[in-house]
């Protein structure tokens, strides 16, 4: 069997980072940290080769569908198809950041929603039979975070389409700049991307159940990192530790699940989780 493929987004420091350092430990093939930022991405590659360890770098910029582009065509022409895609790119505005909320709305669902989408539309037909995504959701992405109890019946419509959810992101976006959306969707741009990720992981699943293909959200915890203001009582490599067994060790059965940092399945409908870490 040819050599095995992962590729990790937004891998140039953080969660991404140590999730690229696991599967260099651990996965039977090449494993892509990919980055917007090129140098920063370098480094980041630099740095794990210190540690004895053979990444490979490719620019990745997943908010441009001609970066997307040219990534999937160099994949293609290379080894043809991508065994595990971890989609780990996201932005989170600071609680006291100074933008208006709609402005923070359209830009991260811009970021950690409709650009990821546009990562697997471009990037999921090279996913070969055996492949596991890895959507690296948040608590923040438990469907309890959304107020409106007629919304979350919308969120878990197994009939729900990507059409629909990109329209029900939409409304959001409108409604933060409206400032109408405290009272349905809170005011968090955050849960509210990150919420639509976690539904778009189910969709996806269902979309890809006639294949061998396995499609998961995953909470890391809560990790000291740049996003997290270094609030995070979790080390990196602690964060990195559920989505890689989802990439590397979950069974074929875990599909279209919400995981905690924990390794555990959790009902994403209901109750939320009492977070430890």
């Amino acid at each position: 069997m040819s050599a095995k493929v992962a590729v990790v987004t937004g891998a140039n420091k953080g969660i991404g980072f140590a999730i690229v350092r696991g599967l260099c430990k651990r996965f039977d093939g090449v494993v892509y940290l990919t980055s917007r930022d090129e140098k920063r991405g370098n480094d980041a590659v630099a740095a794990l080769k210190n540690e004895g360890l053979q990444p490979k770098y490719h620019q990745l910029d997943i908010t441009s569908t001609q970066s997307l582009q040219v990534f999937h065509d160099y994949i293609k022409e290379e080894y043809g198809y991508i065994d595990v895609l971890v989609n780990n790119a996201a932005i989170a505005f600071k609680n006291k950041a100074p933008e208006p909320a709609g402005v923070q709305a359209e830009e991260t669902l811009r970021v950690n929603y409709f650009s990821v989408l546009s990562t697997c539309d471009i990037l999921f037909p090279l996913l070969r039979n055996g492949a596991r995504v890895v959507n690296v959701s948040s608590s923040a992405g438990h469907l309890s975070c959304i107020p409106s109890e007629k919304l979350r019946a919308k969120f878990q419509d197994p009939k729900l389409t990507i059409p629909e959810l990109s329209d029900l992101m939409r409304q959001y976006i409108e409604a933060a700049k409206q400032g109408t959306q405290a009272a349905e969707w809170g005011n968090s741009s955050y849960v509210v991307s990150k919420v639509g990720l976690t539904a778009l992981t189910m969709i996806q699943q269902r979309l890809l159940n006639d294949r061998d293909i396995k499609v998961n959200a995953v909470h890391p915890g809560y990790v000291n990192t740049d996003m997290s203001s270094h609030k995070g009582p979790l080390s990196i490599d602690e964060g990195a530790q559920a989505p890689l067994f989802l990439a590397l060790d979950a069974s074929d059965s875990v599909k279209g699940k919400y995981v905690w940092y924990d390794k555990k399945i959790v009902r994403w409908s209901g109750q939320k989780p009492y977070e430890k870490y």
